[in-house]
């Protein structure tokens, strides 16, 4: 595959609506939202991320041509003149002016989250044409708001049981999600995503976009775990020599280490193999087993292995009347983990008079892969152009869907978190800031910075 050009990053449509524009239009002004959908609210990330990806780099006269002979070919009209004015007269350097609310802030949908204007009054047909590249960063903050509603369940659950519930809730939801996207780009982004919210991730992608793109050197962790194949290669009679071999490696003081116990018989594995033969082991180790259970229904299993773990480990009772398991052993459930399973499960957790603290989860396809861009209904419209020197409102209305009416004017955000026209902000702060401007980022957070705001302005 070709090196990324950005003139072909767009639908093919938009080749021909350089020419469509009423004429002595010299600005359009579009703007994306999240119109509602799953959640009532969006923690906005990854705009930062797509921006130095694909917006930093200046466009050559070779990407115009090699633009120009595919188009042609594809049977579109093409903007020669428009772009090659991009590649000479601006150094490559996109003419455009981007502004967006702070990565990590909660904003309730419905609001402008991210404004574009063309800077160049030559090129007013540029706004839109970026629309397709810019209009993705639907996916970072939906998966970003998912890993948000799921950190604020956990914690409703972590706050009822637990003694100390903000020590605990960085590792309680694990990304498993790597393997179940569509693509490495795919797991490096919403691999980050969730890592504004939590510490605990297998997608090593993740760790390598964090660094690249928001100036973190580690942005989250894991620790030794087996699979099934590293049991089921002993033979049924040497699982208990796999997990054996497990606290041989890896049980080391302070450290923790899992397991996945349903290879075949999940109580006996938990019951005989673990609860007895090896609970000498394991307790004299100084570490922590983490039993993975991976198969049936999670709110039935989880107590069980819990209540297993607790006769044979032991408990104590906490403050606030629930069962802690004893320090060498914990659980984390990754199995068939979605927002309403996390819930279910850790409701059948207290129920059964455990504290929340004792499992984790691991959230894989419905972490990372089960969304779209409908989850959340991002959309990016014109709301307002200039025409022969005058900003004119640019808005839709259909009958038949009153959701779909867009915005009109040009937007800010005030502190209250509304939408409001930008001469009526009178003095008001706007949370909207300029993050990019003729092929310049000028706003570059750390992904510190972006924890911070998200753990301070939790909207839920």
């Amino acid at each position: 595959m070709n090196e990324y050009n950005l003139l072909l990053d767009t639908d093919s449509y938009k080749y021909s609506h350089y020419a469509q524009l009423p004429p002595g239009t010299t600005h359009v002004s579009s703007y994306i939202e999240s119109r509602g959908g799953a959640f009532s609210y969006a923690r906005f990330f990854g705009l930062q991320g797509l921006l130095k990806q694909h917006f930093l780099t200046p466009i050559t006269v070779s990407q115009v041509e090699e633009a120009e002979r595919l188009v042609a070919a594809h049977g579109l009209p093409f903007n020669r003149r428009g772009w090659m004015r991009i590649a000479e007269t601006h150094a490559g350097r996109l003419p455009i002016e981007i502004e967006a609310v702070p990565e990590g802030l909660d904003v309730p949908t419905g609001n402008v989250l991210v404004q574009i204007v063309n800077t160049d009054p030559e090129l007013p047909w540029l706004t839109a044409f970026v629309e397709t590249a810019l209009l993705r960063l639907w996916y970072p903050t939906t998966v970003c708001t998912l890993s948000a509603i799921a950190q604020q369940t956990i914690l409703e659950q972590l706050e009822c049981s637990c003694d100390d519930p903000a020590s605990v809730l960085p590792f309680r939801l694990h990304d498993f999600g790597a393997r179940g996207v569509s693509s490495y780009e795919s797991a490096a982004i919403g691999g980050a995503a969730h890592l504004v919210n939590f510490l605990g991730t297998d997608t090593t992608a993740a760790l390598t976009y964090a660094a690249d793109y928001y100036h973190e050197p580690m942005a989250g962790y894991s620790i030794p775990a087996m699979e099934h194949s590293t049991v089921t290669s002993w033979g049924r009679d040497g699982e208990v020599h796999s997990f054996e071999n497990m606290i041989e490696h890896f049980a080391k003081p302070g450290k923790l280490f899992a397991m996945v116990a349903d290879s075949y018989d999940i109580d006996y594995a938990v019951d005989v193999i673990i609860g007895r033969q090896l609970r000498e082991k394991i307790i004299n180790s100084g570490a922590t087993l983490v039993v993975r259970p991976d198969s049936g229904d999670p709110a039935e299993v989880v107590p069980r292995i819990m209540t297993s773990l607790a006769r044979s480990f032991g408990s104590t009772t906490n403050s606030k009347g629930y069962l802690v398991l004893a320090p060498c052993v914990r659980v984390i459930q990754g199995d068939g983990m979605e927002l309403a399973t996390i819930r279910s499960t850790g409701e059948a957790i207290l129920k059964a008079g455990f504290s929340a603290e004792n499992c984790a989860y691991g959230m894989g396809g419905g972490l990372l892969q089960k969304v779209n861009r409908d989850s959340m209904k991002f959309a990016m419209k014109t709301s307002a152009a200039m025409i022969d020197g005058e900003w004119v409102d640019v808005f839709k209305s259909p009958k038949g869907d009153a959701t779909k009416r867009s915005k009109a004017g040009r937007l800010a955000l005030t502190a209250d978190l509304e939408t409001v026209r930008l001469e009526t902000l009178a003095g008001r702060k706007n949370l909207m800031r300029p993050v990019y401007r003729n092929g310049e980022l000028l706003i570059d957070e750390s992904l510190v910075t972006i924890r911070e705001r998200a753990a301070r302005l939790q909207y839920a």
